[in-house]
């Protein structure tokens, strides 16, 4: 009896050794952050909400690619983001791109500038959106033209540079950051609801079609707030066009988690 607890005390300290290290890898790799080292691309990242998850996915450890029209609000969130790091965890130095996605002819080749930032993307958060409010007969065609390139046009050109590298690569998320409004016809918003209604569709035929590659595309219909707006003057419709910056209500990913 003395010799078997002999022998088996070696064993018994071995078997403890193993439990103590999947003990501590376990601990380490659920306190590793998710999106450690993970290439996140947000589009108005200085609106509201994307200034939100920049803050969120910076403090994760993310290698961020923050896109803007404006270079001031982008530096401005850039040294916010620096300043408050957290020196005791990894993070990675934000690269800035400008953006305007209204502006399709030149879409394509910020697109390939961003995926040239890391080589490839591993999350797209796609922001960006304009709105206007107005009678359906007092907006212009290049109104509703314009709401269009902005809401629809700019995202998916964008999303379809940065796609075939999530498909070759077999991993990847696309987020869509819509509106309560692509499901519901609310007055005064044609053109607004229209590119909302279009977009959504696109990006639900899109989940179809990329879930073989292992790639999520999820779609977000909030309500919105208004973090700023300028108030037009009477019948001036152009003016009134201002940012929605939503808060999330629903996500949308049949079949996937």
């Amino acid at each position: 009896m003395g010799i078997m607890a002999v022998l088996m005390l070696p064993l018994l300290l071995l078997g403890i050794s193993g439990l103590l290290f999947i003990y501590q890898e376990a601990s380490r790799l659920w306190s590793k952050s998710a999106v450690q080292n993970k290439v996140v691309v947000i589009t108005d990242a200085i609106s509201g909400l994307g200034k939100e998850c920049a803050r969120v996915f910076h403090a994760g450890g993310a290698r961020l690619v923050l896109c803007g029209k404006n270079w001031e609000g982008l530096e401005s969130l850039y040294a916010t983001l620096t300043s408050v790091a957290d020196p005791s965890k990894q993070t990675f130095t934000p690269k800035l791109v400008l953006l305007d996605l209204s502006d399709i002819s030149c879409v394509q080749d910020v697109a390939k500038e961003v995926l040239d930032c890391y080589g490839c993307v591993d999350i797209l958060i796609n922001n960006a959106s304009v709105k206007v409010k107005g009678p359906a007969h007092k907006i212009s065609l290049e109104l509703d033209k314009k709401i269009m390139d902005a809401n629809y046009f700019g995202p998916i050109t964008f999303t379809k540079v940065i796609l075939p590298n999530m498909i070759s690569r077999r991993t990847g998320q696309i987020v869509l950051v819509n509106n309560i409004q692509a499901k519901f016809g609310i007055p005064f918003r044609t053109a607004y609801a229209a590119s909302k209604h279009a977009i959504m569709g696109f990006f639900d035929c899109l989940r179809a079609e990329v879930e073989e590659y292992d790639v999520v595309v999820s779609t977000v219909s909030p309500t919105f707030i208004r973090s700023y707006h300028v108030y037009p003057e009477q019948r001036n419709w152009e003016s009134s066009i201002c940012k929605s910056h939503p808060i999330p209500c629903t996500v949308e990913a049949p079949g996937r988690k």
